[in-house]
């Protein structure tokens, strides 16, 4: 039987990625999104909209693992690819690998969606 242990949803400005994107640099980017993620996003046509999307996914795993980011957890705990169809996966490792085990949580769906202003994520974890 499948268990649903927790849901979060998160809205980013895609303005306010592009602005610590450019405040910070190379410091923000990889502070917060893998080299996958970066490999993926930059340089599309629409970066900066598939940037905040990946943000808003890691913000909604977080309220699935009900921790928020603090502690011992990384952004790059988290990361979120594509399958061939385009649907978005979600892979843990580190602190949030370890505390997804400790609740019982086997597997995130994860839903994002953006337009040119605004990125919304929304992730379901599977027990």
């Amino acid at each position: 039987m499948i268990t649903i242990i927790g849901h979060g949803i998160d809205l980013v400005e895609c303005g306010r990625i592009r602005e610590l994107a450019t405040g910070y640099g190379d410091r923000f980017l990889n502070r917060v999104f893998t080299k996958s993620e970066l490999e993926y996003c930059l340089g599309r046509r629409r970066q900066w909209e598939h940037l905040s999307g990946r943000f808003a996914a890691k913000e909604a795993i977080l309220k699935v693992l009900g921790t928020g980011w603090r502690g011992k957890i990384a952004w790059t705990d988290m990361t979120i690819t594509n399958d061939p169809a385009g649907r978005p996966l979600v892979s843990l490792s580190g602190e949030s690998k370890k505390i997804a085990e400790k609740i019982g949580i086997k597997k995130i769906l994860l839903s994002i969606t953006h337009t040119q202003n605004h990125a919304v994520a929304t992730a379901v974890g599977l027990g």
